[in-house]
């Protein structure tokens, strides 16, 4: 099968069965999203959206995170991964933000990536979300996902995964596929133990038909 139709049959499908898509993470305005993304590397969204509610509610907006105490912070988070990174991250993000942003999220991707703990997925996932900019980021799901379909191939980073998912997949479609990818690594096509009988992709999932054959 040409990757060409791969594509096509793939955005057709989530088009009929995932009309919406969106992040699961808990959040009202950008500031909260960044925070919320942050705290999201190799943390689950479930976990996430427990420990901001009681973070929010003690630092509100980036000014207040700006002048945090570390080790107030680090307590709200520290049932997250890699709690004093994320503190020294999420002080940083806040402080750089009022600084030299006033207080406002820049929109670039290219600028998001100077702002501590916003690397490039990261800063992706911003773009798309909050400006709807035709960003995918690759994150673990993504990756394998596009991997085992057979919408990248032998892609050795996330960064050459999306160049080649956004050679294919129309501007106007990029921010939800991201979304797309996301939910079904998280929920079908699981890591260890990916459903692919009831995977409505498996017609077409390169993973799925090299299995069969084999």
């Amino acid at each position: 099968m040409r990757k060409d139709e791969r594509f096509r049959l793939v955005l057709d499908y989530f088009l009929r069965h995932h009309p919406v898509a969106e992040t699961e993470l808990s959040y009202t305005e950008p500031y909260e999203l960044v925070v919320a993304v942050i705290l999201s590397a190799q943390c689950t969204d479930k976990r996430v959206n427990i420990i901001t509610p009681p973070f929010f509610k003690k630092f509100p907006d980036a000014e207040s995170l700006a002048n945090a105490d570390p080790t107030q912070v680090f307590e709200l988070i520290r049932s997250c991964s890699y709690p004093n990174n994320k503190t020294k991250n999420l002080i940083g993000m806040a402080k750089v933000l009022i600084e030299e942003y006033d207080g406002i999220l820049p929109s670039d991707v290219d600028e998001l990536q100077k702002i501590p703990g916003i690397g490039r997925k990261t800063a992706n996932v911003l773009a798309s979300v909050i400006y709807n900019k035709p960003t995918i980021a690759v994150d673990t799901h993504v990756f394998r996902v596009s991997a085992r379909i057979g919408l990248t191939a032998n892609a050795k980073n996330p960064l050459q995964a999306e160049r080649q998912l956004i050679k294919h997949i129309p501007e106007h479609l990029r921010s939800i596929a991201h979304h797309w990818l996301i939910l079904h690594g998280r929920y079908v096509c699981q890591a260890r133990k990916p459903k692919c009988e009831s995977c409505g992709l498996k017609d077409f999932c390169k993973f799925y038909l090299t299995k069969k054959t084999t």
